[in-house]
């Protein structure tokens, strides 16, 4: 109920929007799970340590194992030195010079194991930007595969994973992230992006453990 004095909120308002009732909690068959930039790069031993990524890789796994054909990897490639980027992006490799082909381990920019023995029949796809979908070769491997929803867990989850949130609910697809199943380097960041999923994306973005979207999900054959 409204205060005395007080006018509705529209329908469109900010206040509505975050109010609106969460969508109904379904696991589409066709969905396919995008799992980003779990690389070496970002685990203990890498120069981009995500907080957490160890303790969240038994979670990926189990998503993985539960529907390896309809997954899809992203890795996380930097140019060759900081000069081939455009733009913002020529400052962040000055400042991160050493993850640059040219200075990098290549064992780095591989997934981290057990996740590399999923290949095939999951897929690799190579990124040079924060969102999945900046790589055109997502979303035709998402049309190829007839998805009607994406599943998204990996890292960070405050950068590449809402960077692919956001472009997957642009491009109309139903999201679920698999809450128990992203990392990121930064915990308030982390929990704040959980939290926004939930008050400003509820119809369009869901989240959910790894052990119900199990449960939930009977995949389609590719």
């Amino acid at each position: 109920m409204n205060c005395p004095g007080m006018p509705n909120p529209s329908p469109l308002s900010p206040q509505a929007l975050s109010d609106a009732a969460e969508t109904e909690t379904r696991v589409p068959q066709r969905a396919v799970h995008l799992c980003l930039d779990m690389q070496n790069l970002l685990g203990p031993d890498g120069p981009w340590q995500a907080k957490w990524a160890e303790r969240v890789l038994p979670a990926v796994v189990s998503l993985v194992e539960h529907a390896p054909a309809r997954t899809i990897f992203t890795r996380f490639m930097p140019p060759a030195e900081p000069a081939d980027a455009p733009g913002a992006w020529r400052d962040f490799y000055r400042k991160w010079s050493g993850i640059t082909l040219k200075q990098i381990e290549p064992d780095m920019l591989q997934l981290m194991a057990p996740l590399n023995l999923f290949v095939p029949p999951a897929r690799v796809i190579d990124k040079e930007r924060y969102s999945a979908f900046s790589a055109p070769q997502t979303e035709m491997a998402l049309r190829q595969m007839a998805a009607d929803a994406v599943i998204v867990s990996g890292a960070e989850s405050d950068m590449c994973v809402l960077a692919t949130v956001l472009a997957a609910v642009d491009l109309g697809y139903p999201v679920i992230v698999a809450e128990d199943a992203v990392c990121g380097s930064a915990d308030p960041t982390h929990d704040a992006v959980q939290e926004l999923y939930h008050s400003r994306f509820s119809q369009q973005v869901q989240t959910l453990k790894t052990a119900a979207l199990r449960e939930l999900w009977r995949p389609a054959e590719v």
